[in-house]
């Protein structure tokens, strides 16, 4: 593959785009990444001869990183320097991937079930280096909304997706529910469901299975009750906020308990951190695709790049 020079040669500008892409080419386990899919990839003998997968890959991360459906990502090698750069293909003379290129890639990944398995390199990577200790795990959910809009090809919203009330709001779309290590914050298990399932229901199946301790927002009450509960795991999940709000300060045991309350919400902030990346530094804030399947594989490949953005500053350089 072509090296890269980031766009260096067309501009001395340091752009923040330029210095994001600057830190991921140093994070990213590329060539872990290649041997992963290889396998998967089959050699065209007809036409013209197929994209290089490293070239591939890294245009499916720009699609991640920078929120560009298929036809604007394939604008955008066109029009962008720095992003042929950055995939390796060269000047405006050569051949570039076509958004139908690169929708065939995404669905090779998405067929072969290899998003979970990205998730899983990047997180192996990661304990390697000491950065996820798995002696617990935090967990939480969010809501990523879906057009509501009925004005599509096929007249109905989608089918896989739900209605659901937070507050006084109403949300359709779905829920991305994580379980994140306890100490660093980072994702280690991704479940994507319809917005209308509660977040105690998937709470379980967030669970590494080594973890001695997890812990959870008011929302999952009663989950160390469920049928699918590990009797070894002790859970902490926050007092109701009315019950918390009758505590009486003035007495030594409330003023423990809320001490204590505070000192959960402290841990579980952190569950916060990969849910900022995803919709902040990422901006994914609505789902692209139709079906759960395809927008929870996008969720697997999100959350481990958002680890990689997380733990750059401990081990940048290291992995490449």
């Amino acid at each position: 593959m072509k090296q890269s020079s980031l766009g260096l040669g067309q501009s001395s500008k340091p752009t923040r785009r330029r210095a994001f892409l600057l830190e991921m080419e140093r994070v990213v386990p590329w060539s872990e990444l290649v041997e992963l899919i290889t396998p998967h990839c089959k050699e065209g003998r007809r036409g013209r001869p197929p994209f290089n997968i490293e070239a591939m890959l890294r245009i499916h991360f720009m699609q991640q990183w920078f929120n560009l459906s298929d036809p604007a990502m394939e604008e955008a090698l066109h029009d962008m320097p720095l992003f042929r750069d950055f995939a390796g293909l060269g000047g405006w003379a050569d051949r570039l991937p076509d958004e139908t290129t690169i929708l065939r890639f995404r669905h090779l990944l998405e067929q072969k079930k290899l998003a979970p398995q990205i998730l899983a390199t990047v997180n192996q990577l990661l304990e390697r280096k000491g950065l996820l200790l798995r002696a617990g795990t935090v967990v939480d959910a969010t809501l990523i909304a879906a057009p509501s809009s009925t004005k599509n090809k096929s007249g109905e919203r989608d089918p896989e997706m739900h209605q659901s009330k937070k507050g006084q709001q109403w949300y359709f779309g779905m829920k991305a529910h994580i379980g994140v290590d306890a100490e660093s914050g980072l994702v280690h298990t991704v479940r994507g469901t319809a917005g209308n399932v509660a977040d105690v229901v998937e709470a379980n199946s967030l669970l590494h299975g080594q973890e001695k301790l997890a812990l959870g927002d008011a929302g999952y009450q009663g989950v160390d009750k469920r049928p699918d509960a590990n009797p070894e795991v002790q859970w902490h999940v926050a007092m109701r906020p009315g019950k918390r709000k009758k505590l009486d300060k003035t007495q030594l045991l409330d003023r423990m308990k809320d001490d204590f309350e505070r000192t959960k919400a402290s841990i579980r902030a952190k569950v916060e951190h990969p849910f900022r990346v995803l919709k902040q530094q990422f901006g994914h804030v609505k789902v692209r695709y139709r079906g759960l399947a395809k927008n929870t594989a996008q969720l697997h490949t999100l959350f481990a790049l958002s680890n990689l953005w997380m733990a750059r500053g401990k081990f940048a350089g290291a992995l490449a």
